[in-house]
């Protein structure tokens, strides 16, 4: 942070849309310590807190914009990509979808503050048909509470924050070497995780071809599509025979399926 300090004084708001946008892009560089130093000089005069608020959320709606098309032509596919860089990319897309079956597009009020949200929202809003007007305004509305926040933040405890800083480099190595323990061991466990839950996919999978020559031979399973209702929307197709069940009754136990038949699910 104290590094950002001298940039931001020189180059001040057009570097601060430059970092909200690669963010807000998808790469992974963090905007909120600009926005935090920005706050903090706006505070002391450096510049005005509304330019540097403006070009921010300019530089967020940009992307957003960018996202939004990427999802119109791509469709839901394109989900799928984002998720996979996600550290629990089997649920990503389906909570990413509820969130939006829920809220609608006023889900991007608060998407930024939720990780993952912020940057997988605005293409499948794009996917489901949203309108470019009606995106825009509550993407630069959400963009505008978020950067606020943090600039806010910045400007009242910028001194505070500063502090903060000094305190954790004079500590230097212990620091940095406990908080990569602590990553690398999260993105371990969750890696290891995620192995298990496929092994046991496979061992239990049962191809597309293999549940045509079933349902030809007469043999016919129980089939479950646990699609989200956006999901269904956004590819209005099934599997014949299919009956459709929410995942979260299943999970809670509301419904139960029966034990003496063979049992397909599937959710994409």
């Amino acid at each position: 942070m104290d590094s950002l300090a001298p940039l931001l004084q020189q180059h001040g708001v057009a570097l601060v849309f430059v970092f909200v946008l690669l963010e807000q892009g998808g790469l992974p560089i963090p905007a909120v310590p600009a926005l935090l130093v920005a706050g903090a000089l706006a505070g002391k005069g450096a510049f005005t807190p509304a330019e540097v608020l403006a070009a921010a959320v300019a530089a967020s709606l940009i992307a957003d914009l960018a996202w939004l098309y990427a999802g119109a032509r791509v469709g839901r596919r394109i989900l799928g990509k984002i998720c996979r860089i996600s550290l629990e990319p089997d649920s990503c897309v389906r909570r990413t979808e509820d969130v939006f079956q829920r809220f609608g597009v006023r889900a991007l009020l608060f998407a930024k503050f939720v990780p993952g949200l912020g940057t997988v929202g605005p293409p499948l809003a794009g996917a489901a048909g949203v309108g470019v007007l009606r995106f825009s305004l509550y993407s630069a509305s959400g963009a505008f509470l978020w950067i606020g926040a943090w600039m806010t933040l910045g400007y009242g405890a910028g001194e505070t924050v500063k502090r903060a800083v000094a305190w954790a480099s004079q500590l230097g190595l212990a620091v940095a070497v406990a908080l990569a323990v602590i990553i690398v061991g999260y993105v371990v466990g969750k890696f290891v995780q995620r192995q298990r839950f496929l092994r046991s996919l496979r061992i239990a999978r049962i191809s597309p071809d293999e549940l045509g020559r079933q349902l030809a031979a007469g043999d016919k399973p129980l089939i479950v599509d646990l699609r989200s209702a956006v999901d269904v929307k956004l590819t209005p197709y099934g599997l014949p025979g299919a009956i459709r069940l929410a995942v979260d009754d299943l999970e809670q136990g509301r419904v139960e399926l029966p034990r003496d038949r063979d049992v397909v699910v599937y959710c994409s």
